[in-house]
């Protein structure tokens, strides 16, 4: 009888996390006690109504804002703790974003898109040649390297996002709505190389949404009201 195999090691463990906003004289609380362990290589789809502070949580998980109190963990070291200089630079190493909108940049064309993070590690001009094109062929871009964000479709314009968040092979992803401004074609071949990177290299993909298609290609999913966890995978499911 073989043995079961070993469980997935903890990518992202967080424990008794809280997050609060100042709006004028008031204290407005967003996250209350948040405890959760996200296995490295999982597809988790965070999910709640508005203002339930799904969102909020995906920008702790990423370092784009702080909790006022608790311990987050990413791949063993606690980010928390990093000062705003030292977060940026871990953002950078760690974390691949892909969010609504896009965020291209409108003066770049896709390939220059796509090798920003890139110019920030000591590769070549050559090596960085190398993995954009890479990048754009397994999204299916490889014709339209030199076309600018206006001349690209929404749905071309995600791929883009999408091989710029996975270019420096990130610890994490990090997807906010990612189908959100796409038609239903569209949003099906987002999903679909999102589950492609999940399943066939083993990305950890954390990924905010409404839309209950998408839902359907995460492995597990996440519920928050009103800024608690009120149905989470167990940990290691």
């Amino acid at each position: 009888m073989s043995a079961a195999p070993a469980p997935a090691r903890p990518i992202v463990e967080i424990t008794r996390l809280a997050k609060g906003y100042r709006r004028g004289d008031q204290d407005v609380p967003v996250l209350f006690d948040i405890s959760l362990v996200i296995p490295e290589g999982d597809f988790i789809a965070l999910m709640g109504p508005s203002g339930s502070g799904k969102s909020t949580l995906l920008n702790l998980i990423a370092g784009i804002d702080k909790p006022d109190a608790g311990e987050l963990l990413v791949d063993g070291e606690d980010i928390t703790q990093l000062s705003e200089a030292q977060l940026a630079d871990w953002r950078a190493a760690h974390v691949g974003f892909i969010f609504q909108f896009y965020n291209l940049m409108p003066v770049l064309d896709a390939f220059e898109n796509v090798e920003l993070p890139l110019l920030l590690t000591s590769l070549s001009r050559r090596e960085r040649r190398e993995r954009v094109e890479t990048a754009l062929s397994l999204v299916g871009l490889a014709d339209r390297m030199e076309h600018y964000p206006n001349e690209l479709s929404g749905g071309q314009q995600q791929r883009v996002a999408i091989a710029r968040a996975f270019i420096s092979d990130p610890t994490i992803i990090v997807a906010d709505e990612p189908t959100g401004d796409l038609d239903r074609k569209s949003a099906g071949e987002i999903l679909g190389l999102l589950r492609r990177f999940n399943e066939e290299m083993g990305k950890t993909i954390i990924m905010v949404t409404h839309d209950w298609h998408a839902v359907e290609s995460a492995r597990h999913v996440v519920h928050l009201e009103k800024g608690e966890l009120v149905d989470a995978p167990a940990p290691h499911a």
